[in-house]
């Protein structure tokens, strides 16, 4: 897409001559003779740089900089005077104008300063995407995606964390049930004790008591000194429950025992010991039917779901796909050294797959993709066989399928009859900017 100039000069030869040449660098265009109308489009259409007489019919450059730095603060602003002074350079620059040119000037030297606020553009853009990154390895969550599925765990987390409820974690294997107990963890007031996981599934069947509860000498074959369980390591902290679903049923007697009067005793001991966990269980199984085929118990069923947070499967919010990509993909840059890039058509084919393996199963398929593709862009035909053989044979009727071609003719019409001002669009849709210009690009919406 060609970067946007908004030029302002009242002079109409002078004006004709900048478009020209800045047409004739590659840039797309918009002119105007005045401030006032030159504004009125800068807060509909996006702008990379605004170039500026200071003397104009209705308003001088100064208000034309401060008007622009309100609306958008990073676009750059370049001020042309035939009155240039010292006094003029310093308070345009003040406000926020990135360069000041003196009429008159070589079409030349317009155009480098030119190219210099894209290239400063660009590298402001490339800053701020690399902070998000940085930010996301950081944040409390660790949970990718802005979908309303997503942001509604995110939110339901938030309240839950500080008020050490137990809370139930529901979802399909890979939708990243573990990322929400931590979450719930980081953010609560215990985040600087200790969050201790267990996979109730991966336990010894022989084993399963000594890993909750420890063991004393001689409590078995093999048990040569004392242990301690993952209650006692967890005390003050978190213990993760994950796949409560797969305990056995004489197990989670003791576990209920030990919930709800946060005691229990070593295996082989006869001490009772008192323990402080805040208990955040998951699973991928529907409780409630384990517990009529008498698999679950329903008193600790009960116990555990005070506070269910159910994770949705990958499916039901597509529209986080490409962060997702994006953030798994960046970490595949950093482990090989790669500058790695997705192509948009690789990503509107990840859009396509059904993803049984959700969250997990597509970091899975860029890594497999950043350590096998030949060049550094990934494409379609780089993906897995079955990703691709998904999207050739996808049924035109899956409801997927009519909610996307719904929502792209509906986003066509509004940009149609907003005569395609974004701004105004993305108010009528009830969206931001930012989440109308990915589905436009998503989409391949023309513009």
């Amino acid at each position: 897409m060609k970067e946007t100039i908004l030029l302002i000069e009242d002079e109409k030869l002078m004006r004709i001559t900048l478009e020209d040449a800045l047409i004739s660098a590659g840039y797309s265009v918009m002119s105007f003779e005045n401030g006032k109308d030159a504004l009125e489009a800068f807060k509909g259409n996006p702008v990379s740089a605004v170039v500026t007489d200071f003397r104009l019919p209705d308003i001088n450059g100064n208000d034309i900089i401060r008007e622009v730095i309100r609306m958008r603060a990073d676009t750059q602003v370049i001020m042309m005077t035939g009155y240039g002074t010292i006094k003029d350079a310093v308070i345009a620059m003040k406000l926020g104008a990135m360069d000041y040119l003196t009429k008159p000037f070589a079409l030349e030297e317009f155009l480098i300063i030119i190219d210099r606020a894209m290239e400063f553009k660009n590298l402001r853009l490339e800053n701020r995407r690399l902070r998000k990154e940085l930010d996301k390895c950081s944040v409390p969550s660790g949970i990718i995606g802005e979908s309303d599925a997503i942001l509604g765990v995110l939110s339901l987390v938030e309240r839950v964390a500080p008020l050490d409820f137990t809370a139930l974690v529901l979802g399909e294997s890979g939708v990243g049930k573990e990322l929400v107990a931590s979450a719930i963890h980081k953010q609560s007031l215990r985040r600087d004790k200790p969050f201790v996981k267990v996979n109730c599934a991966a336990l010894p069947a022989g084993l399963v008591e000594s890993e909750f509860f420890g063991h004393e000498p001689g409590a078995f074959t093999g048990a040569l000194k004392m242990k301690p369980g993952r209650f006692e390591l967890a005390d003050g902290g978190t213990l993760f429950l994950d796949e409560i679903g797969d305990l056995p049923l004489n197990t989670q007697a003791k576990i209920l025992r030990a919930l709800q009067e946060k005691e229990f005793e070593r295996l082989g001991g006869d001490e009772t010991i008192r323990v402080d966990v805040r208990i955040i269980a998951a699973t991928n199984k529907d409780l409630e039917e384990e517990i009529r085929q008498g698999r679950f118990r329903e008193d600790l069923y009960y116990r555990l779901n005070v506070v269910p947070i159910t994770m949705p499967p990958l499916r039901e919010h597509r529209e986080d796909i490409p962060e997702l990509a994006e953030f798994f993909l960046n970490k595949s840059r950093v482990k090989l050294g790669r500058n790695l890039s997705i192509s948009r058509e690789a990503i509107m084919a990840l859009f396509e797959y059904g993803y049984p393996g959700n969250v997990r199963e597509l970091e899975n398929i860029i890594e497999r993709c950043a350590n096998l593709c030949v060049s550094d862009i990934i494409r379609p035909e780089d993906l897995p066989p079955f990703v691709l053989k998904s999207e050739k044979t996808s049924d035109s009727l899956r409801l997927a399928d009519q909610t996307a071609c719904a929502e792209k003719e509906h986003i066509e019409r509004t940009l149609s009859a907003t005569q395609g001002n974004k701004t105004r669009a993305s108010e009528l849709l009830g969206i931001s900017r930012k989440t109308l210009w990915e589905k436009i690009n998503m989409y391949r919406i023309e513009q």
